[in-house]
């Protein structure tokens, strides 16, 4: 199950743990990304809260808890490649793991078809 955010972040649902990075839209905002900062592994993190950061040449931007959870695992990659990640943000270029506190509220995130007309 994929899901988006109002602000710009995907999750993928795998059991209770969801990966979370920034939506192609977004990278594509930002251009060519220069740094990376993650929660650290075992954090807790309430949803809406700023979670990463990512920067670019023309910005830096908050990336946000999209729910509350736990963090698990970070990509490690991005943050020592950060161009991976604007290069394949919603594959490759995953920011961190969050197992959820509660699954079912996926269902409050978008869709993939609702995020496309959002982000027109």
């Amino acid at each position: 199950m994929l899901r988006f955010t109002d602000e710009h972040e995907w999750l993928r649902l795998d059991g209770d743990v969801a990966t979370i990075g920034i939506t192609t839209h977004a990278a594509e905002q930002l251009g060519d990304l220069v740094f990376v900062e993650l929660p650290k592994v075992g954090a807790t993190l309430t949803k809406g809260e700023a979670a990463a950061v990512v920067e670019s040449v023309k910005a830096a931007s908050d990336v946000y808890a999209p729910l509350s959870g736990q963090v698990t695992e970070v990509n490690e990659a991005a943050v020592a490649d950060p161009a991976s990640v604007g290069a394949d943000p919603q594959g490759a270029g995953w920011l961190y793991r969050l197992k959820l506190d509660d699954v079912a509220a996926m269902d409050s995130l978008m869709d993939e078809a609702a995020y496309a007309e959002f982000a027109k």
